[in-house]
């Protein structure tokens, strides 16, 4: 079940990256390679890369022409359809739902709200801090329930501090957007 999540996280990413202009399958594999973009993030096989596009291509998010090259094979390339466009937008500014979907999914909608726009990282960054709290609200809730000594008291302690952290994290992040724009519009 992880890996599903994982590869439906990798496919949405894969129509950001078609969405700044079409690309060939071996373009986005090279991109996806580049340690200043999502491979940073993620490794993908260039077999598992072609599959996530060829499943995009069948559920109506991707469409391709073929482009001649001479004496060489026509090269597919690949553009988002309309329902790509809007599933991806919808993506890209909806927070994640658990914080284990932090360290992939999260930094992937957080790449691309970036180059979206100051407009669209500030409001999934402020969705998701107010999910991180809600979050740190309820396992504090949860925390207070349970016995001084028990083992899910130290576990819950420890998904604190994590929450913690990320929300420190985020805030940080949020207040570098706002000190950019500020910047900008002077």
């Amino acid at each position: 079940m992880a890996s599903a999540k994982q590869s439906l996280t990798i496919e949405l990413a894969l129509l950001g990256l078609l969405r700044r202009q079409p690309m060939h399958p071996y373009e986005l594999f090279q991109q996806l390679q580049r340690k200043d973009t999502l491979g940073f993030i993620w490794q993908v096989k260039q077999s598992h890369l072609y599959a996530l596009l060829d499943r995009l291509e069948a559920d109506g998010y991707l469409s391709h022409q073929l482009e001649t090259q001479g004496s060489r094979p026509p090269r597919k390339v690949l553009s988002l359809t309309p329902a790509g466009e809007s599933r991806f937008v919808a993506w890209v500014t909806t927070p994640v739902a658990h914080g284990r979907d932090m360290r992939l999914e999260f930094l992937a909608k957080f790449y691309f709200a970036r180059l979206e726009g100051s407009s669209t990282v500030v409001q999934l960054l402020e969705r998701q801090l107010a999910c991180c709290r809600q979050w740190l609200a309820d396992n504090e809730e949860r925390i207070a329930r349970l016995a001084p000594d028990s083992f899910e008291r130290l576990v819950l302690r420890y998904r604190t501090g994590q929450l913690q952290a990320t929300i420190h994290w985020l805030e940080a992040c949020w207040r570098e957007i706002a000190l950019q724009d500020e910047i900008e519009q002077n």
